[in-house]
């Protein structure tokens, strides 16, 4: 009976993925970087409106084929909102109870929509936390901890099979640079990255790999330390990326170059693109974006042309209360004219 229902689940999962097309890839141009093309992955119209639908995709498909989710298990999971929603809407998909253990301060958008799905969600007063208490509740519970920040890297098929990075590319296959000069990732449990990392690798592609990190993140102090004990003793205040601790996911290796993004940049990039779009994108796309204006500057200045893919990661909608409050912006994150007044000299 048990592994009857395995089979269901798992063709249920393939369904919802051949009934969902590929996200789509915006491309724009600036006057102040003369042939350089700017691409946005747009993650945001996944079912569950983020990338982190793709993750917890394959994350149950991982459970499922390794025995450890089975029919009535209850999935828990460590997030700070947007692969908890993605995960709600599958656990509802296979009649499982989910619970999401994240932060008091997680954008209550993203709260409205774990439970809009049926999920539960457990909070925490820190980031630090969430590790400790999603074990608890599984062993409690006799359920499954997903834990994204371990099995991301693994649960991804990097070598190809439609994951992001080969859906980039066979988007681009048409364009004036079929083969983007940078990819632009920032990192939350490290697995985009290094999904994409190990994909140019092993295609043979020049494109090079920028991981963009906010404050409060040990990412890029590893990446230049090889420090795995790094911890920061508070979390980020860009939600999704950045992490407090080295994350089993995070591969340093393949990633050709980090650049560490101040959190200001990170909200004055946001609303730049979000005022060049026509529509609200959030703070982990500004640090992305924030990336790709410093690539398109050193690219002007070396005076060559190409591309520059990076990721609309999901909607300024769900944080309506946060990034897109002045009051709240300002009191958070603090004064980001100076960040707004820097993106415009460099547009020049």
């Amino acid at each position: 009976m048990s592994s009857t229902w395995v089979h269901h689940a798992i063709n249920e999962i393939h369904a919802d993925a051949r009934r969902s097309a590929d996200t789509h890839l915006i491309r724009f141009t600036l006057p102040a970087f003369p042939g350089i093309w700017f691409y946005l992955k747009d993650e945001s119209t996944h079912p569950t409106g983020s990338l982190k639908h793709r993750l917890a995709r394959s994350l149950f498909l991982y459970g499922l084929s390794n025995g450890w989710i089975r029919e009535g298990t209850p999935v828990i999971e460590a997030s700070s909102g947007s692969t908890a929603v993605s995960e709600a809407w599958f656990a509802r998909m296979l009649g499982l109870p989910f619970i999401a253990v994240m932060p008091a301060c997680t954008a209550r958008r993203k709260v409205e929509q774990i439970e809009f799905y049926g999920g539960r969600c457990h909070f925490v007063q820190s980031a630090c936390e969430i590790y400790e208490a999603s074990e608890v509740l599984a062993r409690e519970l006799r359920g499954r901890y997903m834990d994204q920040f371990t099995f991301a890297e693994r649960a991804t098929d990097w070598r190809g099979n439609n994951n992001i990075a080969d859906s980039i590319f066979r988007q681009m296959a048409g364009e004036p640079h079929p083969v983007p000069d940078y990819i632009v990732m920032s990192a939350g449990t490290g697995g985009t990255s290094a999904t994409i990392g190990r994909y140019l690798r092993y295609q043979g592609h020049e494109t090079r790999l920028m991981v963009v990190d906010p404050e409060n993140s040990v990412f890029y102090d590893y990446w230049q330390q090889r420090d795995s004990g790094l911890k920061s003793s508070v979390g980020s205040r860009i939600e999704g990326i950045g992490r407090p601790r080295v994350e089993p996911s995070f591969i340093p290796d393949v990633i050709d170059e980090m650049l560490q993004v101040p959190d200001a940049a990170s909200v004055a990039a946001m609303q730049w693109l979000g005022e060049l779009l026509g529509r609200k994108v959030g703070a982990s796309t500004g640090t992305n974006m924030w990336g790709a204006l410093q690539l398109a500057a050193r690219m002007r200045e070396e005076g060559r042309s190409g591309a520059i893919v990076t990721l609309l990661c999901d909607s300024g909608e769900r944080y309506l209360e946060t990034y897109h409050n002045p009051e709240w912006v300002a009191a958070s994150i603090g004064d980001i004219l100076p960040w707004r007044a820097a993106i415009r000299e460099m547009l020049r």
